[in-house]
């Protein structure tokens, strides 16, 4: 894989004696979008923290387009590249800000100078309009909130998104409408987005390849229509494919 996005070798994470990643190795591609799954406690959302330096690991290297990071400490130019969207839209929008302060304040983290511009753009880009500029995040849904999330992590024009289960906490009918919001940014942007999921269904239509993960490890990665025609080697994933309700990959 040449000039891989994100590479990550032997990273190991440990919270006192217990150890959340053992020995993890991927590479994600430009501009693909490549799924983590398994089931709660395998580790993936703790690697997707760790890339984005929301934990440390003591071991392993971590490189972004080429760039290695550290185990700790990000500076301003990673999360002008790496931004990441997560799980809960209830939690990860301050309730006292107004979405113009929520998606202002990245800008001007970053030097943007033309705010006006770009907030009515992401606005618009995640199908909200200006009327929503100005209200709080206790007067929108959770599907609106998570629109916000989505229009504050893409406002800085980043090239790798973070996907932490975005649609997990979401009802049904708003998870497939913020799901193809996200695969358009992604084709409009030439994006590169690294997904956590526990949903097989989910993470097959939005992913061209997928890692499984077990206890801290990857067990193997493959691609979706191996899925489909149950052309993998181990039986954790057959056991992953039995327990996910209604998997399907219709709609890709």
């Amino acid at each position: 894989m040449n000039n891989p996005a994100v590479s990550i070798r032997d990273m190991q994470v440990a919270f006192d004696d217990f150890v959340a990643l053992k020995d993890v190795s991927i590479d994600v591609a430009q501009k693909e979008s490549f799924g983590i799954v398994g089931e709660s406690g395998s580790g993936k959302s703790t690697l997707l923290r760790a890339i984005a330096g929301l934990n440390v690991f003591e071991k392993g290297t971590l490189a972004v387009n080429g760039r290695d990071y550290p185990g700790r400490g990000r500076d301003k130019d990673f999360y002008r590249t790496v931004q990441m969207v997560f799980q809960d839209p209830y939690g990860s929008l301050h309730p006292r800000q107004t979405v113009d302060r929520l998606l202002s304040e990245p800008l001007a983290i970053h030097g943007f100078s033309d705010s006006e511009v770009r907030i009515a753009r992401a606005l618009d880009e995640v199908g909200l309009g200006s009327g929503f500029r100005f209200r709080y995040s206790h007067q929108l849904s959770g599907g609106q909130r998570q629109r916000i999330a989505i229009a504050r992590a893409l406002i800085v024009e980043p090239k790798i998104l973070l996907l932490d289960e975005p649609t997990s906490a979401l009802d049904a009918s708003i998870q497939a409408e913020i799901l193809n919001l996200l695969e358009q940014a992604r084709t409009e942007r030439g994006l590169t987005f690294i997904m956590v999921s526990h949903d097989l269904g989910v993470v097959s239509h939005m992913c061209d390849r997928l890692a499984v993960m077990k206890n801290g490890a990857v067990v193997e990665t493959l691609l979706p229509e191996a899925l489909e025609k149950r052309e993998f080697s181990a039986d954790y994933t057959r056991q992953l494919l039995i327990a996910s309700e209604g998997f399907g990959r219709s709609g890709r």
